[in-house]
């Protein structure tokens, strides 16, 4: 069976007429027996009394009729729903992200939801590592991330630049100083999140190439226990600058410039590389790259070379 053919037998039953059923459907009266008698055949069962020339339906017909009914509404559903789909009145769109680049996502989501109402949105926190593989086994559609993906399914966007900032409390005796040097850090004690990644080793070289002790005496699990940690006055911290915009600009934190300390960070949205986006997800990046055209640096919509 198939829905050509129930929707053959419905206009029959309904018409109570193969003639008037094949009007109906733009098709020719020997067509429509042709497909009905197919039908009877697949089936084993007669569907018409064969007595009758107003198309009533035997017993076995009657069950037939209720459910090609209903195999005919979920079709009509089914094209219903993917039409909502495409016009973003349903859908769901399924993020990747961390506690870092999470931040970066806030204000787009508020920007696509105000467009977008009826849209659901789940980010999924998840460690920068393991989101590429996320992507890949269609678990979320987009992933944010603060490094190139090395697997060359995955392609990738620059949506953000980001930098590590170096922190102190108000109190501390380099607050005032505006800009100091790396070898003038080798005995301040370093609060650092517990997780490595591209950017530590970047600052663990860095100390290394001036021959400066670098101390990490403390670890901690998030970056919003590091900050917390830092305004206690229990040591500095490198940070991304996106993470500290409200301390910086409350004096809950301050900023020390270090010359040999200017490491970058671009954020990257990075989705399957032969994936057929949906609806949903193709929205958001334009409201990404048009948020980014209005606001400018440091957001942009770049994609990545080789990419």
């Amino acid at each position: 069976m198939d829905l050509v053919q129930m929707e053959t037998f419905l206009a029959v039953a309904e018409e109570r007429s193969f003639s008037r059923a094949a009007a109906r459907l733009h098709r020719t009266q020997p067509a429509v027996s042709q497909a009905i008698a197919k039908l009877e055949s697949e089936l084993g069962e007669v569907l018409f009394e064969r007595s009758s020339r107003d198309g009533t339906l035997t017993d076995a017909g009657e069950v037939l009729r209720e459910y090609a009914a209903k195999l005919l509404n979920l079709r009509n559903e089914a094209g219903a729903a993917l039409t909502e789909l495409r016009s973003l009145h349903r859908g769901r769109l399924n993020l990747a992200a961390n506690e870092y680049t999470c931040l970066y996502l806030l204000p787009l989501l508020d920007e696509f939801r105000r467009q977008n109402p009826r849209i659901k949105l789940a980010v999924q926190r998840s460690l920068a590592s393991r989101i590429s593989d996320e992507v890949l086994m269609h678990s979320v559609e987009l992933g944010v991330l603060s490094f190139r993906p090395d697997d060359a399914q995955v392609k990738s966007m620059v949506v953000y630049r980001d930098e590590l900032v170096f922190v102190v409390n108000p109190r501390h005796p380099l607050a005032q100083a505006g800009t100091v040097s790396i070898r003038q850090l080798g005995t301040q004690n370093f609060i650092a999140h517990n997780i490595t990644s591209p950017q530590r080793q970047k600052v663990i070289q860095a100390f290394k190439r001036h021959k400066t002790v670098l101390h990490m005496g403390v670890e901690l699990p998030s970056l919003e226990a590091i900050k917390r940690f830092v305004e206690m006055g229990n040591g500095v911290a490198l940070v991304p600058g996106l993470t500290v915009r409200t301390e910086l600009q409350s004096g809950s934190l301050v900023r020390v410039q270090i010359p040999e300390l200017q490491i970058e960070r671009k954020l990257r949205l990075v989705y399957r590389k032969q994936a057929s986006l949906s609806h949903v997800a193709l929205a958001f990046l334009k409201v990404v790259e048009a948020y980014a055209a209005a606001h400018g640096d440091p957001y942009c919509f770049l994609p990545e070379r080789g990419m």
